[in-house]
């Protein structure tokens, strides 16, 4: 007939820019057998801001806004109550991210850290090259629900410890700026104000290693670990409090992980059979510029060091 006879042609569905091929369900489905499919659990993707928070469901698409701040947080943690929900993920924004990550630590829901760098390649390879907050937040929805992620793990003793270490970094680096325009400067006003810039800066960093020790030793599994450190030679007081406050996963991953974390562990560049040049890749900037300094003063006076 002439229905017959006409060309078939499939239907393609619509390419979704930031939907899974599963579907999520209100109800378990009841296969032929009569047996319950298992539910699946959703995940949820948090575009941090300073004001606010774009707040994406996945698979179901479900989205809404929150203010970055403690009723908004309240708010989020009661809508999402009712979800269930596998993994949270919320995008490293430049600190603006920490409340909102505590609230849901304290709320006992599971809440990941999502490097942005690596999110941002996900997207572009899953064809998303528009950017836009709630795209990024369905994009980290999706992304926790796709790659395994770690849940943050709170410890006040340990956050405080890298509050102290940050800001002393901070003071380090702008002592080190200050002296190098001093360098440069002619007015002699000029040149005594930056002077007293300086003392004052290097007296701050006197204080805060004081108190970076007073918070080492008040924490007994902190100065248990720090003892064990400092018993390396080459190892001081700076690498033992930086590893001790942004590398608090040293001694549960294999050491091969650890080098990945800290961004020291060079990585294959081969193909066919070309050979390519090994180059460390990411990482803790921050940890591997102390072991840097570390290793040199290694180098030196650790015999083992001192063979390589």
């Amino acid at each position: 007939s002439p229905k017959d006879s006409r060309p078939r042609v499939s239907k393609v569905p619509r390419p979704s820019s930031l939907q899974a091929r599963t579907v999520a369900r209100d109800r378990p489905r009841i296969t032929r057998k009569g047996q319950r499919m298992a539910q699946i659990r959703p995940t949820v993707g948090i575009d941090v801001s300073k004001e606010t928070l774009d707040v994406a469901v996945h698979p179901s698409g479900e989205h809404f806004v929150v203010t970055n701040d403690e009723a908004g947080w309240r708010e989020l943690i009661r809508r999402l109550r009712p979800y269930d929900v596998r993994a949270i993920g919320a995008e490293a924004s430049g600190g603006y991210e920490r409340g909102v990550i505590l609230a849901l630590v304290a709320a006992g829901l599971p809440v990941s850290n999502v490097n942005p760098w690596r999110l941002r390649q996900f997207a572009k390879a899953a064809g998303v090259l528009a950017k836009n907050d709630r795209l990024d937040a369905a994009a980290i929805a999706w992304f926790v629900a796709t790659l395994p992620c770690h849940e943050v793990r709170h410890d006040p003793a340990v956050a405080r410890l890298a509050e102290l270490v940050q800001t002393r970094r901070q003071i380090v680096d702008l002592r080190q700026e200050v002296a190098n325009q001093l360098e440069h400067i002619e007015d002699r006003d000029l040149r005594r104000m930056q002077t007293r810039r300086i003392r004052q800066l290097a007296a701050d960093e006197v204080r805060l290693d004081k108190r970076i020790a007073e918070a080492i030793a008040a924490t007994p599994v902190l100065a248990k670990r720090a003892k064990l450190l400092s018993s390396v030679p080459g190892v001081g007081p700076v690498l033992v409090a930086t590893v001790l406050a942004l590398l608090p996963e040293l001694g549960s991953l294999s050491r091969k992980a650890i080098g990945a974390l800290v961004g020291v562990v060079p990585y294959d560049f081969d193909s066919g059979k070309m050979r390519g040049v090994r180059c460390i890749w990411g990482g803790r900037a921050a940890v591997r510029r102390v072991l840097f300094m570390a290793a040199q003063a290694a180098c030196q006076w650790n015999p083992v060091m001192k063979a390589f």
